[in-house]
């Protein structure tokens, strides 16, 4: 069986070997037996139920939480031969009929469903007249009721061990401590099931958390090394989301925005965009997220606090699912406490379930504030114990100091109690470095024996020791009130003396900058190489609008790069790249092969086609011609110029290619139509508006005329 899986792995997608656990796991399942896998985002999940359903008789049923993922899946297969489809809401009537009779034909390999839709009684009927082989349900997390993708229907799952007792099931999840594992296992009948625990571990991931100090100076110091890169950066509330996306545009960013609050066809073409275009940066809630199968994602930038590790892990382990450098960076401060307390003290549910969400919250807090080895500290949560520190995460290059804050920590504890533990942390920092100002003499705290005891200490230290109190739970926020601090019961042992305090020493946010890690993945590819990879991902774009599909799902920036490094130059040599399957070889090798083999040669054309893509990508984002000019490093002539074919082109609106005042624009538009027939040229119009608006906009505008009125 093994041997023929390792055919299916070369013939159908293109690589060589299995990778950990797939090949025990794809012989386990191929076999007929039931499995959990637990694997981490980009170890190859799908691989471990794609394969098995290619050697097993019949179909292969998956069960997929978001439609963005059955679609996406879907595409990679049909790129690669295999006959699957995926059965959702999104479907005509007709279009479902049609599929059924596929169905029942057996022209499929793999269907895709919603949890939804499975469960529903006649789904099952339908299922139970066909020649199913193996389910998998992916996204298993789901099923746990502590868990912050908790699905109801995924609860309904279980049925399909006594609807279909001889039809193989395996469950996959990248996110499951050792109580979520057990969770899967109980609520879907899965106490046969052979276990396949991968590491958690995603060694290509450099993470970095830093205090925030000035949160947009500080996400802007680390998008400026990771321009043209795809990313995440993720908010905690819908107003920020769009704010940031909108700053982010301004600043010369193609931002988009995602979150519930946007309109579903909104939702549905940004998160469009960002699968099928190059180097967008999407601004999020967590409403966006699972099911984003976007490979070569660069970074993941966390402006507030996650609730948990578990979300922390799943939300940075988007970045990278290639297998490529990636980056996660977050920049966390009290105010994200204040926040999460807050919401988890107002939600719903019981006192048990608050108390394990504290916890969790925590957990995410002391990773947050560790001194060692981030990496250690995360994978440890998961139960699996890394021996060495892993040179890969801030606390590791930076080699962060401790310091013994015992004396200063007292002293901030015995101001939260001598000002009656009911202020914020702005005002005891006030009182301890001795500020005489208005409000602290209103309160008379300019005669507490604490005024002015902290003047050794400098105010962003003072900060930092309170933020570091409150995640070491020494000291609680108010909730009640107005969020001032109070005393816990746990920091009595350091009031009197009866035990030490080191904490972390905060680097200043320019040496932050400075060593900012990670390898951006602009350092992919070296200075000599960047135009035949560019060359490279221009043919792959081309063919992915050809074929309707994003980019990744022609080749991965993993299999571009080594194309890139091993330079085939026949089509035997091309099948050797791993990704490269027969069909893509087939459809593809000959034309990469003819970019690879141009090499220098393929300079003229290749930059243009480039530019021109880049434009409308950056144009379309909200972005004036000058910044595109600036993110191009291109003259705005030029910018101007390429608009100007896009509109005519009809790629692009005005108002997206212009940044011009309404009336403006009007006014010139009825300059070139006031006329009849034929437009005037640009040169009979341009007196009229010389000192107003350059030249381009004149030409941008009568591109765009003549499109519409077809002159």
């Amino acid at each position: 069986m093994l041997e023929q899986a390792q055919r299916v792995l070369k013939d159908v997608f293109g690589y060589d070997s299995f990778r950990g656990r797939q090949a025990a796991i794809i012989e386990c399942v191929a076999n007929g037996g039931d499995a959990l896998v637990l694997m981490p985002t980009g170890g190859g999940k799908s691989l471990c139920f794609q394969v098995p359903g290619l050697l097993r008789p019949g179909l292969t049923v998956v069960v997929s939480p978001l439609i963005a993922l059955m679609d996406d899946q879907v595409a990679t297969l049909d790129e690669l031969g295999v006959p699957a489809a995926a059965l959702n809401s999104t479907l005509s009537t007709e279009q479902q009929r049609e599929l059924a009779g596929r169905l029942r034909r057996g022209e499929l390999k793999m269907l895709y469903l919603a949890p939804e839709r499975l469960v529903q009684p006649r789904m099952l009927d339908f299922l139970r007249g066909l020649d199913v082989s193996l389910f998998a349900i992916d996204e298993a997390h789901c099923v746990s009721q502590w868990g912050h993708d908790f699905r109801p229907e995924y609860l309904q799952l279980g049925q399909l061990a006594e609807l279909f007792p001889s039809t193989p099931r395996i469950a996959l999840t990248a996110t499951a401590d050792m109580r979520t594992r057990e969770e899967i296992v109980q609520r879907l009948h899965l106490q046969g099931a052979e276990r396949f625990l991968s590491s958690f571990d995603r060694p290509n991931i450099f993470y970095r958390i830093v205090p925030k100090e000035s949160p947009r100076k500080q996400l802007m110091a680390f998008l400026g090394e990771r321009r043209g890169n795809a990313g995440i950066v993720y908010c905690l509330s819908r107003k920020k989301v769009d704010e940031t996306a909108a700053y982010l545009c301004e600043q010369g960013f193609p931002a988009l925005a995602y979150h519930a609050g946007l309109p579903a066809e909104t939702r549905a073409a940004n998160q469009k965009r960002f699968l099928n275009e190059e180097g967008l940066i999407m601004v999020a809630t967590i409403a966006f997220g699972m099911g984003i199968d976007k490979p070569n994602v660069r970074f993941v930038a966390h402006l507030d606090l996650p609730k948990s590790l578990e979300a922390y892990y799943q939300e940075t382990g988007r970045a990278g699912r290639d297998g490529l450098p990636a980056d996660a960076w977050m920049a966390y401060g009290l105010q994200d406490m204040v926040m999460l307390k807050q919401m988890l003290q107002n939600s719903e549910g019981d006192e048990r379930h608050k108390r394990v969400e504290q916890h969790k919250l925590d957990a995410m807090l002391a990773l947050c504030e560790e001194t060692r080895c981030r990496r250690q500290a995360l994978l440890a949560y998961f139960d699996e114990i890394l021996e060495q520190p892993c040179g890969h995460c801030d606390n590791c290059v930076d080699n962060v100091q401790t310091w013994d804050a015992t004396e200063p920590a007292r002293q901030a504890l015995s101001a939260v109690y001598r000002t009656g533990q009911r202020y914020g942390v702005g005002h005891l920092v006030d009182v301890l470095l001795g500020k005489d100002n208005e409000k602290v003499r209103s309160f008379g705290h300019e005669r507490l024996a604490v005024f002015g005891v902290g003047k050794g200490t400098d105010e962003a230290q003072w900060r930092s020791l309170f933020r570091q109190l409150v995640a070491r739970g020494l000291v609680d926020i108010d909730l009640e009130g107005y969020g001032g601090l109070r005393l816990s019961d746990t920091c009595r042992p350091l009031l009197r003396g009866e035990v030490t305090l080191q904490l972390r020493r905060d680097l200043k946010p320019q040496t932050v900058a400075k060593t900012s890690g990670g390898s951006p993945a602009s350092q992919l590819v070296r200075a000599e190489e960047r135009e035949l990879w560019e060359a490279l991902r221009v043919l792959r774009r081309k063919l992915a609008e050809e074929h309707s599909v994003p980019p990744y799902v022609i080749f991965p920036d993993s299999t571009l790069l080594e194309m890139l490094r091993s330079q085939p130059t026949s089509l035997s040599e091309m099948g050797q790249v791993s990704g490269v399957g027969a069909r893509k070889l087939e459809r593809y090798g000959q034309a990469f092969l003819e970019v690879l083999n141009a090499g220098e040669a393929s300079t003229a054309p290749v930059p243009v086609t480039d530019l021109r893509h880049e434009l409308i990508s950056l144009a379309r984002a909200g972005m004036t011609p000058a910044q595109i000019a600036g993110q191009l490093d291109c003259s705005e002539k030029n910018v101007y110029s390429l608009l100007a074919e896009a509109l005519g082109r009809q790629e692009l609106s005005l108002e997206q290619a212009l940044d011009l005042p309404e009336d403006l624009l009007m006014e010139i538009q009825d300059a070139f139509l006031d006329g009849e027939g034929e437009l005037p040229p640009v040169t009979t119009i341009s007196p009229l508006f010389a000192s107003r608006v350059p030249e381009g906009v004149l030409y941008c505008v009568r591109a765009a005329l003549a499109a519409e009125f077809e002159l």
